[in-house]
């Protein structure tokens, strides 16, 4: 049987896995499903179309799946989908998709979301990402996997946020932010490759050298992106992590984090 507080609101409507646990006075609502040995922590709303997966962590006085605050919103049926084993902490939030976009606001796996962070609607976050406190998402960002967010950094709505990229303190990003670069600063400029973070993540010395080396060509030789672009392919792929960077340029829509 579910372990629900006696003074949780909870839906009969709702899909709980039996081994989920449901906190003092936290609302969950009709649409709502929660799976297996996910823990709900006490003053959490979950509501919407929410779709949580098994063995997250959520504390007290978040709110998932809400509307998204976007002035075109009227009331249509979106979505949020969370993944397994994710700890989201006090007063986040994460609010559901819009029909202007996918219409499903998304969190990977295995992230660790700190307080009073707020994934904005339609955003789509990977897997393994650290974001901490007071991290903000404006609307439709997308976050590779390993990014890391430092406290108080943020994103502009739209951005692309590439994977194993470290955004410091304070730090915020109006335009796409490549695969493996640290940015810090107001504005945010890069500063170099998440070196710490690749060697971490098990890295070989020889994708290590070709990342530092793709780094220069794209902020280190004045080459315009094209150009930098195809000096970067010129270097040759080791285990993916060149062709990681080269989809993203080719991807990009509002142009990369540069340096003033």
């Amino acid at each position: 049987m579910t372990d629900i507080h006696k003074t949780a609101v909870v839906s009969s409507k709702s899909n709980i896995h039996e081994t989920a646990k449901i906190g003092a006075y936290s609302i969950i609502g009709g649409d709502v499903e929660i799976g297996k040995d996910t823990r709900i922590e006490s003053h959490v709303v979950i509501k919407g179309k929410t779709k949580i997966g098994q063995d997250n962590h959520i504390y007290s006085f978040s709110s998932v799946g809400d509307d998204p605050q976007d002035k075109k919103y009227d009331n249509e049926n979106t979505e949020v989908e969370i993944g397994d084993r994710n700890t989201i902490r006090e007063y986040t939030t994460i609010n559901k998709g819009t029909t202007q976009d996918v219409g499903v606001t998304r969190l990977g796996d295995d992230n660790w979301i700190m307080a009073y962070v707020h994934i904005a609607h339609d955003c789509q976050v990977g897997n393994n990402t650290i974001f901490a406190n007071n991290t903000t998402l404006g609307g439709h960002v997308e976050v590779g996997d390993f990014v890391i967010f430092g406290g108080f950094s943020g994103a502009h709505q739209f951005c692309k946020i590439g994977a194993h990229s470290f955004l410091g303190m304070y730090s915020g990003v109006a335009r796409d932010l490549p695969p493996y670069v640290i940015v810090m600063g107001q504005p945010a400029e890069p500063r170099g490759i998440n070196l710490e973070g690749l060697k971490r993540r098990d890295f070989s010395r020889d994708q290590i050298r070709n990342i530092k080396s793709a780094y220069k060509a794209l902020y280190m030789s004045n080459l315009g992106l094209e150009e930098a672009t195809k000096a970067i392919e010129d270097l040759g792929d080791i285990n993916g992590e060149i062709n990681t960077l080269i989809d993203f340029l080719k991807d990009t829509t509002r142009g990369i984090v540069r340096k003033g």
